[in-house]
């Protein structure tokens, strides 16, 4: 069993945490840092090498090969943890420790270089991971490199990745006939939950601004909606549960927006307020989004769609605007996007029949030079 001071204590998950103070490079001041080890013993040898490294002189720490890539990282991720918004402190550790940890940690600063990165761990992460994931890993991975760069003066600060291979996966919308089913399932005996639906085909909300989304937040008399924070479940340390519902800040600073609503979604939105304090469709609490896409999964059941990802409601909403005539700027707008090119590249989807009408357009045209 543990001694008392120790800072050592078995965690609900079975591995056993040891905990010690050490100064941030990033800050100067003393942060927390936890080690981890599935048995006492193993946790205990490693907070006490921890310690050491800890307190090694200036001189001995700033020389690159005397520092792993792994003490880096610890570094980084405890110096970003009161820097950057929660939900994306535990993102990048979450990465960290899921896809880099366990390839690089024990190597040392000062030999990473691109060989190296793609033998030990580009090659395999082409094949297991998705173009998403990828590109989180290389965004922490070169944060770690300019840290370990900026701080112990290697020269290795980026990893300059060729373009990821595009795996064209493409990205489904709900056709014309699903759109008309499910709508037509959504109107009849329609209610909060139902509206919520028609809300994100509508605007394009996420699934997260839907579920935070607050009377407060639509203006009836200006029509306009403002998404000012988004919900989402993450894993919060020496909490009772495993991660918690969290409200903040919406995605980026591109996604607090607003969105010109229409006369007939204001009318459809109105007889349901239900006080400017209270959430639009979960009342006085936030509601929880993977309640929201079962209820969205059951819907489309109903209405006799297939199943489909809560997502695909706001790639409908992109092409549907596309298809009618919708400037691409003011599309990346309403979607709160950061460049126009996201939008294009991930959420506008043009239909056949769209494609059709171009081509009978442009043969009209051509019609009219030889007199047809």
């Amino acid at each position: 069993m543990p001694r008392r001071g120790e800072n050592i204590r078995k965690r609900k998950d079975g591995r056993w945490e040891g905990r010690y103070y050490a100064p941030s490079p990033c800050s100067g001041r003393n942060v927390s840092h936890s080690i981890y080890a599935k048995t006492y013993r193993e946790v205990k040898e490693k907070l006490l090498e921890a310690k050491k490294e800890a307190y090694k002189t200036a001189e001995e720490r700033e020389t690159p090969s005397a520092v792993n890539f792994g003490m880096a990282a610890t570094e980084w991720i405890a110096g970003i943890e009161n820097v950057k918004k929660y939900s994306t402190y535990i993102k990048y550790r979450s990465i960290y420790e899921k896809y880099i940890q366990k390839k690089l940690s024990e190597f040392s600063v000062s030999e990473l270089d691109e060989n190296i990165l793609a033998n030990v761990f580009w090659d395999d992460a082409e094949k297991e991971f998705s173009d998403s994931i990828q590109k989180s890993i290389l965004c922490v991975l070169n944060q770690i490199l300019s840290y370990a760069s900026t701080h112990y003066h290697t020269d290795f600060s980026r990893c300059s990745r060729k373009k990821l291979k595009n795996r064209n996966r493409k990205v489904e919308t709900l056709n014309q006939m699903e759109q008309a089913k499910l709508l037509k399932y959504l109107y009849s005996e329609m209610d909060i939950y139902k509206l919520g639906i028609v809300i994100c085909i509508s605007t394009g909300l996420r699934l997260g601004e839907i579920c935070s989304l607050k009377w407060e937040d639509i203006d009836f008399e200006r029509k306009v909606l403002y998404v000012n924070r988004t919900v989402q479940r993450i894993a919060v340390e020496g909490h009772s549960t495993k991660t918690v519902l969290m409200e903040g800040d919406p995605k980026s600073i591109f996604s607090r927006r607003e969105i010109p609503l229409s006369n007939e979604m204001i009318k459809l939105i109105f007889p349901y307020y239900g006080g400017a304090d209270n959430y639009v469709i979960n009342d006085n609490k936030p509601m929880e989004p993977r309640t929201y896409q079962i209820k969205f999964q059951k819907y489309l059941q109903m209405a006799g769609v297939e199943r489909k990802n809560f997502h695909i409601l706001r790639h409908t909403f992109a092409t549907n605007c596309i298809n009618n005539g919708t400037d691409i700027k003011s599309l990346s707008e309403i979607l709160g996007h950061s460049d126009v090119k996201i939008t294009l590249n991930r959420y506008v989807h043009p239909t056949l029949e769209t494609k059709r009408q171009h081509m009978n357009s442009l043969s009209a045209i051509y019609g009219q030079f030889v007199g047809q």
